[in-house]
């Protein structure tokens, strides 16, 4: 995914052992101690306590799973909970309305310590995953450097492997596809094998026996067919792409301090930016008795973007493609009948602005396609639609209205319903919380399954026969409780979440904060974060994290049990008022709302978000906001350091991390999405290096010299332009580092430069401090 914010990918901290009682209250008094001790901001016992948010807020919140796993057998599930005890394993049987013990926690930790040698605690497994086994007679784990199997009746735990470590590429993005790989595709009856060679389709016996046979002969290097070969259920056909490709774009990174040797290293990526050449693709049809080849009209799919493989109908009489032309504007599904090479348009999508094809885009086709569900915003709003999957043409509107459409769960052809999830239909709710729904193919009998003033998470039976809903939002803690799919009905209450001890810390619960926009019409919905020490007497700064891609939506909806945000917290406890919001430009509201970012990312949604800054400290005035902060990460670093080129009128400090300064420098499909294609004055318009000349106020910029996620000279020439323009700026480049808010070392000079810059006071030595976590 490019350029979202790191919280999402990343922990704050593993629920590992449990504190004892002594420990956490004497966390508790230093966090009260401290909070009537101390009354001016910024201070070092402001940064100690901000540190001391990592521990103090650690498994404090009870009876709160965020995960549900149900058996592929019967209708039971089972999840773990952190409790006052510890972490509990529960297992519940939905027909039956039975909840207990997935298994007995002590038996098992004593065996498992027996058999590993090692110390194991009933309530502190060292797992946090099961499988059942065996029709439900065994489980089996991995734990302790190796997988285990535990008999239910027994409990004796058996070694049977040793665990495989993940192995993760830490890289964005990888070089792409490789359209000439040479493995052969079998044929579905198992008779042939498909391959490239030469840059052309062969085909062969797939025992082995007979000689090879050549079906295309006009392949090349310059214009070869593609490995990506797709058969007909009857292996009577295949079709693959014959592919014009393009020329790599290579971007040079420069390790300068590799751990395994004295001298730097130089790595290199194949990253396509705006305005660089794209393969273009052109659908090619093989009979395999008569060795004959159709190909498709290459002015039916000119100019591409991107061209789906072909995907065949189940009967083998056609296959399909999706076509995205480039600019994004147009989007269209074709489909080329095997018999006579005819193509026909079954889905054709425009839009003046841009089709948000990476976040919206959904296709179900009904019956080997004699319909298809399709998904769109052409009236405005995202919702879907039942289409001919002869004529192409719309039969029906299914979801209708001034709400969106969120993701589709199901699509039952026997019963021709749909479960899907939404957000905004429900009056008087935040119109980011997700509800889930049921409706008829036709649009008739539209059923809410869920309704609670909350953002619900929904986990369904194989069957759909039940579904687990845990709701919250950030200001309400979790509810679990398990639902019937047909008119979701309440069948059990599973959990409650008790934060008593977390508030007993100080942690002060976030508000969400409504203000209306820069129309004066539509509502802005955000949180203000306080610190625990928090005195409406005082007077605090705000600063506000921004983040304002276009491919979503970021204030966070539900309560952050696992503290996700908790960097946001400890940034608060320095002394600051801490803010986020999503203005216009994000998406999962109107098209209007989101249109409002095409052509203009330098926008950001800030004429919103200073609107919505400026109500919140009307009605609060301890929020000064003649001292206003900002700071993000990626495209959040081009929104940062854009608030003092474009709006230092209200923005004074900001500090940027791994930033998209000009958006010919980053990645082609997420800029082009937004900003258009051709390239235009638009991309200049939007550039923090064309616009640096017109930095105020203070800037830090952070960059890690290995980020493949957004080029590093993008950082490096708006440096570059600011020195030109003789700008006093403060810059940290983290050697080693990917894309990244700046990990230990970058939290910690963020909070100095904000405490320095907003507060006016300089930060305490770092001497004696302890290190500062990163920030997710």
């Amino acid at each position: 995914m490019h350029n979202l914010p790191l919280y999402r990918k990343r922990t704050i901290f593993k629920s590992t052992s449990f504190y004892s009682q002594a420990t956490a209250l004497l966390l508790l008094a230093f966090l009260l101690g401290h909070t009537r001790a101390v009354q001016a901001q910024g201070t070092k016992a402001d940064y100690q306590r901000a540190e001391a948010l990592k521990e103090a807020l650690k498994e404090q919140v009870f009876y709160a799973p965020t995960s549900f796993h149900w058996l592929e057998k019967g209708n039971s599930f089972w999840y773990s909970s952190i409790t006052p005890k510890g972490r509990k394993f529960v297992l519940v049987d939905a027909h039956k309305q039975t909840r207990k013990p997935a298994f007995n926690q002590e038996k098992l930790a004593t065996s498992l310590a027996a058999a590993s040698g090692k110390e194991v605690k009933p309530y502190d497994l060292p797992f946090t995953t099961i499988s059942y086994t065996a029709d439900g007679k065994a489980i089996e784990f991995t734990a302790l450097e190796n997988k285990w199997r535990c008999a239910l009746n027994t409990y004796k735990c058996q070694q049977i492997g040793k665990a495989v470590a993940e192995q993760k590429d830490n890289r964005y993005w990888g070089d792409g596809w490789d359209e000439q790989s040479q493995k052969p595709v079998p044929s579905p009856d198992g008779k042939w094998e498909a391959y490239i060679k030469n840059y052309n389709v062969y085909i062969r016996p797939a025992t082995g026996r007979g000689q090879e046979q050549q079906l295309s002969y006009d392949g090349s290097e310059g214009e070869f067919y593609s490995s990506f070969i797709a058969w007909a259920p009857d292996s009577k056909k295949l079709a693959t792409n014959k592919v014009r490709p393009n020329i790599k774009h290579l971007v040079y990174l420069i390790e300068s301090s590799p751990e395994d040797q004295l001298q730097p290293k130089l790595h290199s990526r194949n990253y396509l930016k705006p305005g660089d050449a794209l393969p273009q693709k052109t659908p090619q049809l093989f009979m395999i008795d008569t060795r004959e080849q159709r190909s498709m009209d290459p002015s039916l799919i000119s100019n591409q973007y991107a061209l789906s493989a072909p995907d065949w109908r189940k009967d083998s009489r056609a296959f399909t493609v999706g076509y995205n032309q480039r600019g994004h504007q147009v989007y269209k599904v074709l489909e080329m009948d095997a018999a006579s090479g005819h193509v026909k348009e079954l889905i054709d999508e425009e839009s003046k602005t841009f089709i948000d094809y990476s976040g919206k885009l959904y296709r179900y086709d009904v019956a080997d396609g004699k319909e298809i569900i399709w998904a769109s915003e052409r009236d405005g709003w995202n919702h879907l639609y039942l289409y001919d999957g002869q004529t192409g043409k719309v039969k029906n509107q299914i979801t209708k209205g001034n709400w969106v459409v969120r993701n589709v769960v199901q699509v039952d052809e026997p019963t021709r319903t749909i479960i899907f999830e939404g957000s905004g239909r429900e009056q008087g709710q935040d119109p980011y919380l997700i509800q889930y729904y049921k409706v008829n193919f036709d649009g008739s009998e539209l059923t809410p399954l869920t309704t609670e003033n909350a953002n619900h998470k929904a986990t369904f039976s194989p069957d759909y026969t039940y579904f687990v809903d845990s709701y919250s939002r950030v200001e309400m803690p979790p509810v679990t409780v398990l639902r019937r799919t047909s008119d979701g009905k309440v069948l059990m209450e599973l959990e409650k979440a008790d934060i008593a001890r977390l508030l007993q810390t100080g942690w002060k619960i976030p508000e969400t904060f409504t203000a209306k926009g820069r129309d004066n019409e539509t509502d802005i919905w955000g949180i203000i974060i306080r610190p625990s020490n928090f005195d409406p007497a005082k007077s605090y700064p705000v600063i506000e994290y921004i983040y304002a891609g276009p491919q979503d939506s970021f204030v966070p909806k539900t309560f952050n049990s696992d503290f996700r945000y908790q960097f946001l917290h400890a940034l608060a406890e320095l002394g600051f008022i801490v803010v986020q919001m999503d203005g216009m430009g994000t998406s999962n509201r109107s098209k209007a709302f989101h249109d409002v970012c095409w052509k203009n990312l330098k926008d950001a949604g800030f004429p919103d978000r200073i609107a919505w800054i400026e109500a919140a400290a009307a009605k609060y005035p301890y929020m000064d906001i003649n001292r206003v902060g900002i700071f993000g990460n990626s495209a959040g670093g081009q929104s940062s350091a854009g608030a003092l080129l474009f709006h230092p009128e209200f923005y004074k400090v900001a500090v940027s991390s791994s930033g998209c300064h000009d958006n010919r420098m980053d990645k082609m499909w997420w800029n082009e999405q937004w900003m258009g294609y051709p390239i235009g004055p638009q991309y200049a318009a939007s550039s923090n290096v064309t616009n640096a000349a017109k930095l105020q106020g203070k800037l830090l910029l952070i960059l890690g010299e290995m980020d493949d996620n957004v080029d590093p000279s993008s950082t490096m020439q708006f440096v570059n332009a600011l020195i030109k323009a003789n700008k006093n700026f403060d810059f940290l480049l983290v050697p080693g580092m990917g894309h990244s808010l700046g990990g230990d070392y970058g939290e910690h000079k963020r909070r100095d430069f904000f405490v320095k810059h907003l507060l006016g006071v300089e930060p305490p030595e770092w001497e004696g401090q302890q290190g500062i976590a990163p920030a997710p």
